[in-house]
């Protein structure tokens, strides 16, 4: 195992970074008590706290209330408009710009529709214009820019600068995202994969400080997973961890999936499987209350939620493919609970806000768990609300890491 030490510019990066994210998490504190908090010494504290009220990182505000005689503490908060972060998020069908302060909340977003497998140097280029007219339009100035945070979907080379597989977003395979963005924006550029971008940001906006271990799983198109111990994602040996959507679970004769397999969990558990297999029974007239719903809008107008609503209305065959598929991704999750043992599982997606799939799922979920594995499994509380946000926060978490120091 190799062994390294730090350099005092490494110590200074890693105290300013534990000052920069405990304001972020706890708001603004004295002096005194950010210097207990974070165990250095109160000289230490009034250097690093003063070289970032210069940088402009780093503001005073009120006087803490005094119950004697001496000098009341001045308490000191982040600045969180002193950088803004912009963000390119690119999903299957669409794409989102925004850019955010350093706090998360966002300045702007435009959501921008995308074919399926889009023309990848076009889409890019066309991402990258909108992102800088957006910034341009709210008068972004370019010091204060931090770098662009890529959140793409799909499977990216160790270096994060190149999307391998984006499963169908992008057309091309081994396409050179950051360094395409560079090119057009100008602006320095760091890639991580969609899922992770929206874990990282769930941590980062949730308050979750405290557990040992977390599991969250996407749904949208597809299926997405991501673990992080403590709050460090875990890429595991290949950068492949957590790729629950690609468990092979049908062993012959299973759809073809978008990885290039065929039968993995995604072409059964997630909604674009469930609707694509509810409009078959429904072609074959086998589903005559989804008939009915769909009675005045067209086939192609039906959605998951009409899948639900027909499958709680009684439509039998349609129950089943909604029961079979809450089963699959419940085993799935229970081979995560026996083989991580995560402190909480979070679910992510639109379909988690269904209450008929919701219990049923969790349901699933608690059959044959024992009570040594018994892990809270809760939607997000940000659910649907961290697409216009991950991409930018990528860039905000790199800027803490390195202690605001560019």
């Amino acid at each position: 195992m190799p062994y390294e030490g730090d350099n005092m510019m490494g110590v200074k990066r890693t105290n300013r970074s534990a000052a920069l994210r405990i304001l972020h998490e706890r708001g603004s504190m004295s002096r005194k008590r950010l210097s207990e908090s974070i165990k250095l010494t109160p000289a230490a504290i009034t250097k690093i706290v003063g070289e970032m009220i210069a940088e402009g990182l780093l503001t005073e505000g009120s006087l803490l209330p005094g119950s004697g005689v001496g000098r009341r503490e001045v308490m000191v908060e982040l600045n969180s408009r002193a950088r803004v972060a912009p963000g390119i998020f690119i999903n299957l069908r669409q794409a989102v710009v925004s850019a955010v302060w350093l706090d998360g909340s966002v300045l702007f977003d435009e959501s921008i529709p995308l074919p399926v497998r889009a023309p990848a140097d076009e889409s890019v280029a066309m991402l990258c214009r909108r992102l800088m007219e957006l910034c341009a339009e709210h008068g972004l100035e370019r010091e204060r820019m931090l770098p662009v945070g890529v959140a793409m979907r799909g499977v990216l080379s160790p270096d994060g600068r190149v999307v391998r597989s984006s499963f169908g977003a992008l057309d091309a395979a081994d396409y050179p995202v950051c360094q395409r963005v560079e090119e057009l924006t100008g602006l320095p550029c760091l890639m991580h994969n969609n899922v992770r971008a929206l874990f990282a940001a769930q941590m980062f906006l949730s308050g979750d400080h405290e557990l040992s271990s977390q599991f969250f799983l996407r749904c949208e198109a597809g299926i997405g997973a991501s673990f992080a111990i403590g709050e460090q994602i875990w890429l595991g040996s290949s950068g492949q961890c957590a790729e629950i959507g690609h468990i092979p679970v049908v062993r012959r004769g299973g759809k073809p999936c978008s990885c290039g397999k065929s039968g993995c969990l995604e072409t059964i558990a997630s909604p674009s499987a469930m609707v694509q297999d509810a409009l078959a029974l429904l072609d074959e007239g086998r589903a005559p209350i989804l008939g009915r719903l769909a009675e005045g809008r067209g086939r192609g107008a039906l959605d998951l939620e009409d899948v639900f609503e027909a499958a709680r209305s009684g439509d039998g065959e349609i129950a089943a493919l909604v029961d079979r598929a809450a089963e699959t991704l419940a085993a799935a999750l229970k081979g995560v609970i026996y083989a991580l043992d995560p402190g909480k599982i979070v679910l992510y997606g639109r379909m988690f806000e269904n209450p008929y799939y919701l219990s049923k799922l969790i349901a699933e979920m608690r059959e044959g768990v024992d009570s040594g594995h018994n892990v809270p499994i809760e939607k997000s509380r940000l659910n649907h609300k961290l697409e216009d946000k991950a991409a930018g926060l990528l860039s905000v978490e790199d800027f803490f890491e390195k202690g605001g120091l560019l």
